[in-house]
């Protein structure tokens, strides 16, 4: 697990805006520091030297404790290694 950066804000429609260190892919898992999953990353936006993440949270309740901690990512990978087109015939 790496690290993604600090919570920032809370939402009230269940999303937590995250000041990142490393930039995660889209749909990359988030994890607490007891590595329980809270969420998924949804969107990466601002400025490219130090973005922001916002991370869909599953239980929209648990993120009125997470302002100021840090949350954590894990890499997907690819889906299946070779990428859409690989029976594409020419």
């Amino acid at each position: 697990m790496e690290l993604l950066g600090t919570v920032e804000e809370t939402t009230s429609d269940g999303k937590a805006v995250v000041r990142s260190e490393k930039l995660p892919e889209i749909g990359d898992p988030v994890f607490d520091r007891r590595e329980k999953k809270v969420g998924n990353v949804k969107r990466i936006f601002g400025p490219v030297d130090e973005p922001y993440v916002s991370v869909q949270l599953d239980d929209k309740t648990a993120g009125m404790g997470l302002k100021n901690k840090p949350l954590y990512f894990t890499t997907r990978g690819t889906q299946n290694g070779k990428g859409k087109r690989r029976n594409r015939r020419n």
